[in-house]
């Protein structure tokens, strides 16, 4: 390739960076001051090819269940559950706001269905019910979310929940979400299903994925997408052609086609083997503030535009040149309740047993009578004897 070429496609793909906060020609007003975290690596080498802000700190949204499914396939790699296993719905995490399955307190579910339906429903509440299960607290599973994080090098981010809704303590970065997507892909990849499923059936209804990647972009497998108004729209989308997996990351998109159009682009440039690859995620040198507070950017997302959501963006009919239309039925997974045939898991069991335990009455010892006391109710028997 010549130097000539090599320039031409850098520049085109820093102009699509640098326009991830245009959307169907409207700039956002506050754009230079959230200008969006992105990265691009090749997942097997763990090699950059493009990134800009890539150690900033961002809310991460529903990119927080990427973390979660993590924690919960290493549970599964320990033996402390199965897929079939039952996953239970809380009082605490029915009460969990949309996006949710709307499940009530008591009902089950297996492992398997609920991967499912917080990975492509992003159901908060199922979510809930996972860490719960799993970790037999919320507690204890968020803490087991940022002891795999710092074990994974994922050195600038904070989980305070496993659903993603907003906590002005949770952040991450582009860079720490690449380390946490090559560490599923890699690790788990008989996981990686989950990630490209076009759609579930729950009954009537039809819950399509909020990745736009899947299934119209060429070679598209996953992984997740995320927003609320204080992060804008982020999605994580991976693609595989010929072999050779590329991951995309785009955080604070002003809306969903948005950030899927800045992913396809940065994945169809990254394909054009124009990039040559830089440092790995693990090597790449830290720049920029990285220890400052992620913005918040409800005012430029949501401040005149009431009702912005994921369920409702994603919906608009795509025109974008890098993304097909869908011409055939989407590929539909069913979920439900039930079929919870395995084991409880592990964390839950010991939580419901330490709890009957702690039901249990302790037994209180007799009190010492004195001397005189003694003496009497002995001679009484004696005499009733």
């Amino acid at each position: 390739m010549k130097n000539g070429t090599d320039r031409s496609m850098m520049a085109k793909l820093l102009r699509r960076l640098a326009a991830a906060s245009v959307v169907a020609g409207v700039v956002v007003a506050s754009a230079p001051a959230f200008a969006n975290p992105t990265i691009l690596f090749d997942l097997k080498t763990g090699a950059v090819l493009a990134h800009k802000d890539a150690f900033r700190r961002w809310h991460p949204a529903s990119l927080t269940k990427l973390m979660t499914a993590y924690v919960t396939f290493r549970a599964l790699a320990a033996g402390e559950l199965a897929l079939t296993s039952p996953i239970k719905v809380s009082k605490n995490s029915a009460g969990e706001p949309p996006s949710k399955m709307g499940f009530t307190p008591g009902q089950v579910m297996s492992l398997d269905n609920a991967l499912k339906m917080m990975l492509i429903k992003s159901a908060n509440d199922v979510a809930m019910a996972v860490a719960e299960n799993v970790g037999g607290t919320e507690k204890a599973f968020v803490a087991r979310m940022n002891a795999e994080a710092k074990r994974l090098g994922m050195t600038n981010s904070h989980f305070t929940n496993p659903n993603g809704l907003h906590s002005e303590k949770m952040y991450t970065t582009a860079r720490d979400l690449g380390l946490l997507v090559r560490a599923i892909r890699s690790e788990f990849p008989e996981y990686a299903s989950y990630f490209a499923i076009e759609g579930l059936s729950s009954g009537k209804k039809v819950m399509r994925t909020y990745n736009l990647l899947v299934p119209r972009f060429p070679g598209a497998d996953g992984m997740k997408t995320g927003f609320v108004c204080p992060s804008g729209f982020n999605i994580i989308g991976s693609a595989t052609r010929n072999g050779r997996t590329l991951v995309a990351v785009v955080l604070g998109a002003s809306s969903a086609r948005g950030r899927a159009e800045t992913a396809a682009g940065m994945l169809t440039d990254g394909f054009a083997g124009a990039l040559k690859p830089g440092p790995s995620l693990g090597e790449l040198p830290v720049y920029g503030k990285p220890l400052a507070p992620p913005p918040n950017m409800r005012e430029a997302i949501c401040g005149k535009k009431k009702g912005q959501s994921e369920a409702s963006a994603d919906q608009e009919e795509d025109k974008s040149k890098l993304l097909d239309k869908i011409t055939r039925p989407l590929r539909l997974v069913a979920v439900g309740l039930g079929g919870a045939t395995g084991p409880v898991p592990k964390a839950r069991r010991e939580r419901e047993e330490n709890l009957e335990l702690a039901d249990i009455p302790i037994p209180t010892p007799r009190p010492d009578y004195p001397p005189q006391e003694v003496k009497a109710s002995a001679e009484g028997d004696a005499a009733a004897n």
